[in-house]
């Protein structure tokens, strides 16, 4: 099987809020065209999809799917992206492989926070965009309202390409507003008859509002639209298509993707009008030039927009052919690392089913196994060419996970890195402050599907445990004590005695000073009295956590001629500083995180309520612009303790429109009774035999 030609494939990522039909849309798409015999998802029928068990599990897509449909002479891979929250990476991921996103919007509960977020992405990504409104067969539909909030949110470039006939039980398929025809399913079957009277009037309105919009594609068509004269038919058809790849103008479809109404006439839409990627000509690159788009190139340029580790097939790389043609045994380089990789095979991807094909030209998409290539990876004959990354969104949740068993540490980090490479989106990293791993993810559904994978695929169990946080002990003023060791056995005894003095070093960090004089310490000594005292700043003093900007002088002291030695004074040591730090008024510092929080105008206030009662301080507001008009953005610091699980909570503060920013900015220190529970805690600990 032969991959199409560049102008014979064209590229539609299906997203939008969760629940509204994007998947049971490509199941219709693979069913009209006959890729499948029954429509999957539906009474009780397996998706083809939604193959994996953990989506099945949790009733939405985990991870983009794509469904090569074959549709007059041209193959239209559909990729079904996630669109729930913490999965919605994976949907920023299949945008940059596509020409057109299509939002699939419910007629009864309209257009929610996640489909407005992805809109603005795909406006960053210059997408073209289109509307699918689903489910106008159901009894709370209404067609109308949910166009009117689309437009009210989306702008006033969307017009109707097909409208319903009806809606709940009373809707009979849709009238095709460029074609003035209705068309229907009679026993899975096409129909097209002429419009009934009743709808005659709703579609000419349509058919004026689309020609309006369409005009504004051509300067001499306008001017002459302007005047009076009548668009023809083929001028129509051909402002269409150039009004959707230049993005003047969003087509609105209706439909219902369960009966399969309003599909066929979308299909036939997309294939007619909708761009392909030669409509683009120029793919920008990183270092700022411009990669031409030909199938005849004879040095093949290819994307990797996503990583898959399947269960069956192995680690599979998803690839955009930007330029050229990629056959099986050819050899690119990745432009990241440098290295050379061998493309054994090409397959086309329908859900978890794969076919291998011979060829692959600019503009399709492919499954290749067993590459190296990582998300965002550029691969091509010279290793130079590399694209433009395009930006996924923050992974701010960040949760500690351990084994449940002892020895299994190795293979969970393992997993949890192999995990990593294949999603941007999560990072895993060793805390060497408090020594837990650390994995940051968008949300907690994502960790829980990476916990049951981990099962699943590497036999380890884990768990989630809160992150430590990473206090910090400091002294606020000049102390000096004695630190006295001896010890007396059958043979020869240890005796070390030095004193020292300690003092605030704000943002010097450690400093040792040797002050004595007279031969009082023997030199070779001193060493091992600034190593007992750096083991002891290590461990801490106040509540068991490691000391910072301390300047310590060791000034006098004695020794045994033959008592004395490096254990003796570092045993001295540790005895000393301890005692000086209780005198040096020691407390408690905290991580501080400076947070740049953006959410639409309405929750600003609930934001900066929190900011408060979280023991924070708002440092500045502003307002958006542009696309991002309607929104604030709130510049806070917040103690890090209060704001570890703020990705969950700004989610319940917002509804999940917000976002945020996070870095952490210094140390200060914590308050009074806060810093006495620490303390109380660590003795307990301390009395108990614990560290």
């Amino acid at each position: 099987m032969a991959a199409k030609g560049t102008e014979k494939v064209k590229n539609v990522v299906l997203v939008g809020q969760g629940g509204v039909g994007k998947t049971m849309l490509a199941e219709a798409m693979l069913h009209l065209t006959g890729r499948t015999t029954r429509l999957g998802g539906h009474a009780g029928t397996k998706p083809t999809l939604d193959y994996d068990g953990e989506e099945g599990e949790r009733g939405f897509s985990i991870s983009t799917a794509i469904a090569p449909v074959e549709w007059e002479g041209t193959r239209i891979n559909v990729l079904d992206a996630p669109c729930y929250p913490d999965f919605v990476g994976d949907a920023y991921a299949a945008m940059s492989a596509c020409e057109t996103a299509l939002f699939v919007v419910d007629a009864a509960s309209g257009p929610g926070t996640i489909t407005t977020r992805l809109w603005y992405a795909a406006e960053d990504l210059s997408l073209s965009r289109a509307l699918f409104i689903n489910r106008v067969d159901r009894a709370d539909a209404d067609y109308d309202l949910a166009f009117a909030t689309l437009q009210e949110r989306f702008g006033t470039k969307l017009g109707a390409v097909t409208i319903p006939m009806g809606s709940g039980d009373a809707f009979s398929g849709v009238i095709d507003v460029v074609h003035m025809k209705a068309r229907r399913l009679e026993g899975g079957k096409p129909v097209v008859t002429d419009i009934p009277d009743e709808f005659r009037a709703a579609a000419d309105d349509a058919r004026a509002q689309l020609t309006d919009l369409v005009a504004e594609a051509d300067d001499e068509i306008m001017m002459k639209y302007l005047e009076g004269e009548e668009i023809t038919q083929d001028e129509l058809e051909g402002l269409l298509a150039k009004a959707i790849a230049e993005r003047i103008f969003v087509p609105v479809f209706a439909g219902s993707c369960v009966r399969e109404e309003g599909v066929i006439s979308f299909m036939d839409a997309v294939v007619a009008w909708f761009p392909a990627m030669a409509d683009f000509g120029r793919i920008p690159l990183v270092n700022g030039e411009q990669l031409d788009i030909s199938p005849d190139d004879d040095r093949p340029v290819a994307f990797a927009f996503k990583s898959l580790n399947d269960p069956q097939n192995g680690r599979l790389s998803f690839l955009k052919v930007l330029a050229g043609t990629l056959t099986p045994g050819l050899e690119l380089t990745n432009a990241r690392t440098r290295k050379s990789e061998r493309l054994g095979h090409l397959y086309l991807m329908c859900g978890k089913e794969t076919t291998d094909v011979q060829s692959a030209a600019a503009g399709d998409i492919v499954v290749v196994p067993k590459l190296e290539a990582q998300t965002g990876d550029t691969l091509s004959v010279t290793g130079k060419v590399e694209a433009a990354a395009f930006r996924f969104p923050n992974s701010l949740y960040r949760i500690a996970i351990e084994p449940d068993a002892r020895g299994t540490e190795g293979k969970l980090y393992v997993f949890l890195e192999k995990s990593a490479d294949a999603d941007p989106t999560l990072k895993v990293e060793r805390d060497e402050d408090t020594g837990q791993t650390v994995v940051s993810a968008i949300g907690e559904a994502q960790v829980s599907v990476l916990l049951d994978r981990l099962e699943a695929r590497a036999g380890v169990t884990a768990h989630t445990v809160a992150l430590k946080i990473p206090y910090r002990e400091t002294i606020r003023r000049v102390a000096s004590a004695q630190g006295r060791h001896k010890k007396q056995t059958g043979g020869a005894g240890q005796y070390g005695d030095c004193w020292l003095r300690v003092e605030p070093n704000p943002g010097a960090g450690y400093e040792f000073v040797d002050e004595v004089v007279g031969g009082h310490i023997p030199r070779g000594f001193i060493p091992a009295i600034d190593k007992g005292v750096q083991e002891t700043m290590r461990d801490g003093v106040l509540a068991g956590f490691p000391m910072i900007d301390v300047k310590v002088a060791v000034y006098e002291g004695s020794y045994h001629p033959v008592d004395s030695n490096e254990m003796a004074f570092k045993t001295a040591a540790r005895i000393g500083f301890q005692k000086a730090v209780d005198q040096a008024e020691p407390v408690l510092l905290e991580p501080m995180a400076h947070l740049k929080i953006t959410v639409p105008d309405s929750y600003a206030g609930s934001v900066m309520g929190d900011v408060s009662a979280s023991r924070g301080r708002v440092e500045g507001m502003s307002a958006g612009s542009g696309v991002t008009a309607g929104q604030t953005t709130v510049e806070a610091t917040i103690p890090y303790a209060e704001v570890t699980d703020y990705a969950t909570r700004l989610r319940s503060l917002s509804r999940g429109t917000g976002e945020f920013e996070l870095e952490l900015s210094g140390y200060e220190q914590v308050p009074h009774d806060i810093q006495q529970k620490l303390a109380a805690d660590y003795a307990a600990r301390r009395a108990a035999g614990e560290k």
